[in-house]
């Protein structure tokens, strides 16, 4: 037997081994035996909800990037144009200003762009009227509710909205259909555009931890500016009752608040002052929030200065540093955003026209905007047409001379 063959090897391996000599000493650090490991990484989930508790609601960083750079957007105006005219009224435009009862244009808008930098995505649901066929109503669905469902060629022919047990399914298989769907680009997902949350989710983690290690150093490691350590004359090492009440009576009286602030301590009867502090590691956890938080910035493209992170210098000022930030973050957003809501509002109205943001009533950009209309009106090589085409305004109908 197996058992049998284990046990004889057993017996003959304690017959060979030799006797242990009597005369061995035990050595004083035998039973102590160093074990060191290392730590794994713990990082947080990178599902939709729960980067949106840790970065969003749980973040001021990554509160305050989304906020600025969904209600930037939000607010910028947008105009309704085609080859030859730019409307000051029409029933997209009179859609977009008021999409839904609750919500005017901006709540809309912002409430889009805020989905598709937590998400990736951004879900538009058009109420279409039976008698018309023309929208009534615009309506922003949550993103983390939202699956797509795609077709035997890959392309999605539905997306299911799914609200507890409940699941509400838009067919999108038509030439017009309910759902808008933008998304930011992934190289590695063809159906799901990838949220910046994602590339800071790292530095997310980071910025809270060091948050939870501040207030757990404040709560359970705090140390008290110094320490008063008293030796008795005979080398007492305890103070009588007596004693303590005076000292501390004495401290609160003559010691302590803003009128006895830098006075100075007289100590007597064998007291000395020992001062205590923090170690530098136990204040690391400062620079450390801030180094994530500038990365988390970087992520969502909002210049650190702009969310009052100390220590940024890459811009000469202030103004120059909003301006980057309308003319590298809000304005792409802003303008791929309603290029792709005017398109698909196009296919009810049967109309092909363009809805972009007017960069004419952007402030931040006035300085930029008055130098190229300055340098257009200025050149005598082109026509008024060309003109009008740089600056993105339509053709005129009517007294334009080709020759100017």
């Amino acid at each position: 037997m197996v058992f049998d063959f284990l046990s004889r090897r057993g017996a003959q391996a304690t017959e060979m081994a030799p006797a242990r000599p009597a005369g061995v000493k035990a050595s004083a650090t035998g039973p102590v035996v160093a074990h060191m490991t290392s730590g794994r990484v713990a990082w947080s989930p990178r599902d939709t909800v729960t980067l949106t508790k840790q970065a969003f609601t749980g973040n001021p960083v990554g509160f305050r990037a989304v906020k600025l750079i969904a209600e930037a957007a939000a607010a910028l105006p947008l105009v309704l144009q085609d080859d030859q005219t730019r409307y000051a009224a029409h029933p997209l435009l009179r859609l977009i200003t008021a999409p839904n009862p609750a919500q005017g244009r901006a709540e809309l808008f912002e409430a889009l762009y805020g989905q598709l930098l937590l998400s990736g995505d951004g879900y538009l649901e058009t109420v279409v009227g039976e008698a018309t066929g023309l929208p009534l109503e615009l309506h922003v669905l949550r993103s983390d509710r939202m699956s797509v469902v795609p077709g035997k060629d890959g392309w999605p022919v539905a997306y299911d909205y799914t609200v507890g047990a409940r699941k509400v399914r838009f067919d999108v298989s038509g030439d017009l259909q309910a759902i808008c769907h933008i998304r930011n680009f992934h190289p590695q997902d063809d159906h799901y555009g990838l949220s910046p949350l994602q590339a800071a989710a790292q530095a997310i983690d980071v910025h809270n931890a060091a948050s939870r290690w501040s207030k757990g150093l404040l709560d359970n490691a705090a140390r008290p500016s110094g320490a008063i350590v008293w030796r008795g004359t005979d080398g007492q090492g305890h103070m009588t009752s007596e004693q303590y009440d005076r000292l501390v009576s004495e401290m609160e009286s003559n010691h302590q608040g803003a009128r006895n602030a830098g006075r100075p301590m007289l100590l007597e009867g064998g007291l000395d002052w020992k001062p205590m502090g923090f170690s530098p590691s136990d204040m690391e956890f400062q620079k450390t929030k801030e180094a994530a938080a500038r990365e988390i910035a970087v992520a969502f493209g909002v210049p650190p200065m702009l969310l009052g992170i100390p220590g940024e210098a890459t811009y000469a000022n202030y103004a120059e540093a909003h301006r980057a930030f309308y003319r590298l973050t809000v304005l792409p957003l802003a303008t791929r955003v309603a290029d792709a809501v005017g398109r698909w509002l196009s296919g009810f109205a049967g109309e092909a026209v363009t809805l972009k943001p007017d960069l004419d009533q952007v402030p931040a950009l006035a300085t930029e905007r008055d130098a190229q209309w300055s340098r257009v009106a200025q050149t005598d090589f082109l026509t008024t047409a060309e003109k009008r085409a740089l600056l993105g305004l339509p053709v005129l109908e009517t007294g334009e001379r080709e020759d100017e």
